[in-house]
């Protein structure tokens, strides 16, 4: 089983603000290679962003720009199969090839997320991060150190394939069905409970600030790839999406009621992930593609 394992992590709620990137070859089921980079962003740093990575700009004085590092990761990802624990990697990578003008890396993507659920009953519907699986099949790690965080994606699906008794190939066609397959589910409608069979099942998304689409119409997008839409900041939210001209600008108590409220959640332990509205909507476009 032969493929490269990817993580990034991020300055602010930007997807394309990477500030460090981390690649693992993995042939015959152990790592083979590896290669991290920190990266200068040319953007700020969010205080919320670093409190995780503990990454800041004095960190990234002198790293290469991705521009820089595109080359080198365009040599280890072209052509791979290319394993990222949830789709955020991706999408992160995608938007900073675009800010940057440069082409996508042609490469073949592999959600080990979506790969859990399908492995581990109990994980199906919560409980699939990144740290609680490798919890679960004694892997331990530096969690957001992005080498470490790529190496742990691709232990969790080497212990998945081992567990279901699949390779590649045979995975691409299990993703490709139901959690169940023996299960028909209706499609998610406008009661913003996420269609359960959608890559994003089990997070649930909450909106702020100035949104350049309705609230209706975010609801929508959101239950079809699975997410539950929340109306306010709960221990249940996972996810919470501001508009765009509230990511950048805003600090402290100038930021909403639901931004600071998620913010304390991170700080006592709850893994709620902040993106822009654009980055959310380009998530979706590109898990529906």
């Amino acid at each position: 089983m032969e493929f490269v394992a990817l993580d990034v992590e991020l300055a602010n709620p930007d997807m394309s603000s990477i500030c460090q990137i981390g690649v693992a070859r993995f042939s015959e089921s152990k790592v083979t290679d590896e290669w991290a980079t920190l990266v200068d962003p040319e953007t700020h740093f969010d205080a919320m962003n670093v409190y995780i990575h503990g990454i800041d700009e004095e960190r990234v004085l002198g790293a290469p720009t991705f521009e820089v590092v595109f080359n080198e990761i365009q040599r280890r990802l072209s052509d791979q199969i290319v394993v990222t624990h949830t789709h955020c990697d991706r999408v992160a990578l995608q938007r900073a090839c675009s800010l940057s003008e440069l082409p996508q890396v042609q490469c073949t993507w592999l959600d080990s997320a979506r790969v859990v659920r399908r492995t581990w009953p109990e994980l199906a519907r919560s409980g699939y991060g990144l740290a609680n699986v490798c919890d679960k099949i004694g892997y331990q790690f530096k969690h957001h150190d992005a080498l470490e965080d790529a190496k742990a994606a691709g232990q969790i699906l080497l212990a998945a394939s081992a567990e279901a008794e699949l390779d590649l190939d045979g995975w691409f066609k299990r993703i490709a069905l139901p959690i169940d397959p023996n299960k028909r589910y209706e499609k998610a409608s406008v009661t913003r409970e996420g269609d359960a069979d959608g890559p994003l099942f089990g997070e649930t998304i909450v909106f702020t600030g100035a949104l350049k689409i309705t609230r209706q119409a975010a609801a929508d997008l959101s239950a079809r790839v699975g997410c539950n839409v929340g109306s306010s900041v709960t221990k249940k939210t996972t996810m919470l999406c501001v508009g765009d001209q509230d990511t950048s600008r805003l600090a402290g108590e100038s930021k909403s009621s639901k931004h600071r409220k998620a913010e304390a959640l991170i700080e006592a332990g709850q893994p709620i992930r902040i993106i822009r509205e654009t980055d959310f909507v380009e998530m979706v476009s590109i898990l529906e593609s």
